[in-house]
C-alpha cells in the first residue's frame, strides 16, 4: 500500500484524474491557487472532486490546513481488502465491507491537525455491533484509533471519522452489549459520584487536620493518605474527557500521566490498607516498625512514581487520548499492553491480597463479636459487625474488582454496580471517617491505640 501511495503522488496530473479497476477507487488533485479545502465524494465506481456522485458511500472533507499547493498531488483511494487477517493486525472487531480509504498529499506528511480530516461513511443498519473509527498504522501493523474521534448516532446509517493526521482510514465495526442509552447513564452516574466523593473526602481532610487526637491516630494517618490519594484521582478524572475534546496534546499528556499516577497511588494505599490490617488482626502483638508511616509513605507514593516514569522513558507516547465510547475520549494510557500491564495487573495483585485480608477480617471480627466476655444482644453484635466489614470492604477497594465480573450476561448489571459504588468509595470512606469519630466521644478506638506501637 505504501508504494502504491507513493506511485500515486508521483503521478502528474494537470486537475484531476479519477480511476476505477475492480475493488479500488482512486482520484489525483493538482490544486490550482491558494488551498481553500477539498470535498471528495465517492462510490463504488468512481470519485470526484466538489462533486456528489450517484450512489455515494464515502464523503472526505479536508480542511485548509493542509495548505496544499500546485507542487503537491493529493491523493484519495478506496480500496476493498476481504484478505484482511483481523487477528494479525490485533483488531476487536471486523473491518466494515472491508474497506479502506485512503489520504495523503504529495511531499507532505500530514499529522497534528488542529481542523481534522472528516470521512463521512454510510452503513447498513446493525444493532448489535457499534462502529469505530480506525487507522492501519504500518510501524505497528495494527488498527488503532489513536487521532481519530467516532461521531456516530445509534440507529443512524451514517458514521463520521473525525483524523488529526492522513493515512488508511477504515471503520471497525465492534460487538457491543452495552445500548447508546446504557453509556449515556453509566457516564451520568459516574460523574456524580466522582463529584460526592471529592467534596465528602475534602471534608474529611478538613475535619482530619481539625481534629488533635485524629492526627495523633496512626490508623486514622493511614486512612489519610488513601483520601488524599483518591482526590488527586477524582481530579484528575472528572476534567479528563474535557481536556481529551481539546486540541492540547501536552495538557492531555499531563492529564493521562497524572491518571495513572493517582490510580496507581489508589490502588497502592489500598494495599497499604490491607498490611495495616494484617498488622491489627494477625500479628498484634510485636508490631513495632522502625520509622513505620515513613515507610509507608514511600511505598505508597513512591512505587507508583517508579511504575509512571518507566513508562515515560519506555515510551511516552503512551499517554495520550484514548476513545472511550463513539462519541467521547479520555486523557489516559494510549498503549493497550502498557494499560494492562501497569494498570489492571497492578490492580489484579492488589485485589487478591486484600481479598484474603479481607477473609482474615471476617474470620477475626466474627469470632470477635461472638465472644462471651461482652454482654451484648445478638443484633447489637451482629450491627457492629457488619458496619465493621462493610467499612474494611470499602478502605481495600474491594468493590473495584466487580470489573472482573462485568461480561458475558452480567456486563450490563456488573457495569452498573461498579458505576455506582467505586465513584462513591471516598464519600463511604467519608461516612466511616465521621463513625469513628462518633465513638464513644473518642476518635481513637481499640484497634487504633495498637497500631500506635508501630510508630512509637
Amino acid at each position: 500500500m505504501q508504494n502504491l501511495e507513493e506511485c500515486l503522488e508521483e503521478t502528474e496530473v494537470n486537475d484531476h484524474v479519477s480511476v476505477s479497476v475492480s475493488r479500488f477507487v482512486t482520484l489525483l488533485h493538482k490544486p490550482h491557487g491558494p488551498f481553500k479545502g477539498l470535498k471528495i465524494h465517492a462510490s463504488k465506481k468512481e470519485a470526484t472532486a466538489n462533486k456528489t456522485v450517484p450512489n455515494s458511500t464515502v464523503t472526505v472533507r479536508l480542511p485548509r490546513e493542509l495548505d496544499a499547493g500546485s507542487n503537491n498531488t493529493i491523493v484519495f483511494c478506496m480500496l476493498t481488502w476481504p484478505e484482511a487477517n483481523m487477528t494479525e493486525l490485533k483488531a476487536e472487531g471486523v473491518l466494515y465491507e472491508s474497506r479502506l480509504v485512503g489520504l495523503s498529499v504529495g511531499g507532505k506528511k500530514v499529522s497534528g491537525l488542529l481542523d481534522p480530516v472528516t470521512i463521512t461513511m454510510h452503513l447498513s443498519a446493525n444493532e448489535t455491533q457499534t462502529p469505530r473509527c480506525v487507522f492501519l498504522n504500518f510501524s505497528t501493523k495494527t488498527l488503532s484509533s489513536d487521532g481519530c474521534l467516532t461521531q456516530w448516532t445509534a440507529g443512524s446509517g451514517i458514521v463520521t471519522c473525525c483524523c488529526d493526521h492522513l493515512t488508511y482510514f477504515g471503520v471497525l465495526m465492534v460487538s457491543s452489549t452495552l445500548t447508546p442509552q446504557d453509556q449515556e447513564n453509566l457516564t451520568y452516574i459516574t460523574m456524580i459520584g466522582c463529584s460526592l466523593s471529592l467534596v465528602a473526602l475534602v471534608i474529611t481532610v478538613v475535619l482530619f487536620v481539625t481534629n488533635r487526637k485524629v492526627r495523633a491516630d496512626v490508623t486514622m494517618k493511614v486512612h489519610f493518605n488513601l483520601v488524599i490519594a483518591l482526590i488527586l484521582l477524582n481530579l484528575h478524572f472528572l476534567p479528563s474527557q474535557w481536556v481529551a475534546s481539546l486540541s492540547s496534546t501536552g495538557l492531555c499528556f499531563y492529564m493521562a500521566l497524572a491518571l495513572h499516577y493517582s490510580l496507581l497511588a489508589t490502588f497502592s494505599w489500598m494495599a497499604l490498607e490491607g498490611f495495616h490490617l494484617y498488622l491489627l488482626l494477625v500479628r498484634v502483638f510485636n508490631i513495632y516498625i522502625s520509622r513505620y508511616l515513613l515507610k509507608l509513605g514511600l511505598v505508597g507514593w513512591g512505587v507508583p512514581a517508579v511504575i509512571v516514569s518507566l513508562v515515560v522513558i519506555s515510551d511516552r507516547g503512551s499517554y495520550g487520548s484514548v476513545p472511550q465510547d463513539s462519541s467521547s475520549k479520555i486523557c489516559y494510557i494510549v498503549n493497550p499492553t502498557v494499560k494492562m500491564g501497569a494498570s489492571v495487573g497492578v490492580f489484579g495483585l492488589v485485589f487478591v491480597f486484600n481479598m484474603i485480608m479481607l477473609g482474615v477480617a471476617v474470620r477475626r471480627i466474627v469470632g470477635f463479636h461472638q465472644s462471651k466476655e461482652f454482654g451484648q444482644s445478638e443484633r447489637h453484635k451482629a450491627k457492629r459487625a457488619v458496619s465493621t466489614l462493610l467499612g474494611v470492604t470499602t478502605l481495600l477497594g474491594i468493590t473495584w474488582g466487580l470489573i472482573f465480573f462485568s461480561f458475558g450476561y452480567l456486563t450490563t448489571p456488573g457495569l452498573y454496580l461498579f458505576c455506582i459504588l467505586n465513584p462513591l468509595q471516598g464519600f463511604f470512606i467519608f461516612l466511616w471517617f465521621v463513625l469513628s469519630l462518633r465513638k464513644s466521644g473518642n476518635p481513637t478506638t481499640t484497634t487504633s491505640s495498637g497500631t500506635r506501637s508501630t510508630n512509637s
